[in-house]
């Protein structure tokens, strides 16, 4: 059973972008999160990306923005199994800290689009008219490929356009952050999600979590859901899910095994939770999902 985390040196390596080719990179890209924020850009083909349960169809020219900590996975076009190449950069979202003028934290701006149901990760390239996005994005892949002196300070302007045009964007649509100050990050809280994820198969109790992060119940249940968006019963259901996903595309293992290596107690209750988040029984997912591939779905 795998752990849905992906590792990274955020310390040591704050900013990575690179050119993604399905021709020579291993794909699809299965279910996986990580501290990184993610920018996606399409340039060939057409391919789905999956986003805590948010699903976007990405063509040539489109961009979509994966918040720190979103569990996502990409996978070729419903029905299609074409040749994909896609610009891909993870930064280090703490360190758009800094109030320039009237414009908000970058990282504050962001958190507070998590939180609004109406603001879109997803930016069509008609969206993306006028902003010279991928000009921003190659650099930062040259950069980075380059490493000459000084790439991090050049990625961090790059990246900073990217932010800002996404802002301008989202304020077209009627959404502008609140002046405020993002706290810091690095209580345990921040990453108990690691050690979920590293557990879910496993029996989790809530108040258990709770003592790990040195907090009373009460208060771990109302931050773990300021922080993440949902309880923290709802977020271990969520990871078990996933993995019971990623195990019905990727294996032929059996029902109950399945159930036993997601988690869950028994088959019937991963029955219940699957159909409670993806609306079909895990059997019939398999059923309709064969080489991987997703039910049509119509472009954002």
């Amino acid at each position: 059973m795998y752990n849905l985390f992906e590792p990274g040196d955020l310390l040591n390596s704050p900013y990575e972008a690179f050119l993604f080719d399905t021709a020579k990179h291993s794909f699809p890209i299965r279910s996986h999160w990580h501290h990184y924020m993610e920018i996606i850009l399409m340039l060939e083909g057409t391919a789905l990306i999956e986003s805590d349960q948010k699903k976007y169809l990405m063509h040539p020219g489109d961009m979509a923005a994966l918040p720190p900590k979103s569990i996502h996975a990409i996978y070729n076009e419903p029905g299609a199994q074409e040749h994909l190449v896609y610009y891909v950069i993870k930064f280090d979202l703490n360190r758009f800290r800094e109030n320039i003028g009237y414009v908000p934290q970058l990282k504050s701006a962001v958190l507070q689009a998590m939180e609004d149901p109406g603001v879109s990760f997803f930016f069509s390239a008609q969206e993306l008219t006028g902003f010279p996005v991928l000009e921003y994005v190659r650099g930062c892949a040259r950069e980075a490929h380059d490493k000459h002196y000084g790439h991090y300070m050049i990625m961090y302007s790059y990246l900073n356009c990217i932010l800002v045009s996404m802002l301008r964007i989202w304020r077209k649509h009627g959404f502008t952050p609140s002046y405020e100050i993002s706290p810091p990050c690095g209580s345990s809280i921040e990453t108990i999600t690691e050690y979920i994820d590293a557990h879910s198969d496993q029996p989790l109790k809530v108040e258990q979590l709770a003592v790990r992060c040195n907090m009373s119940y009460s208060f771990f249940a109302k931050q773990f859901r300021q922080i993440y968006g949902r309880s923290c019963k709802e977020y271990i259901e969520y990871i078990r899910v996933i993995k019971t996903e990623d195990m019905l595309l990727f294996t032929d293992y059996d029902m109950t095994y399945i159930s036993q290596a997601a988690g869950f107690s028994d088959c019937s209750h991963m029955i219940k939770t699957f159909r409670k988040y993806k609306n079909i029984t895990p059997k019939q997912f398999r059923m309709q999902n064969t080489k991987n591939l997703r039910g049509p779905l119509p472009h954002p």
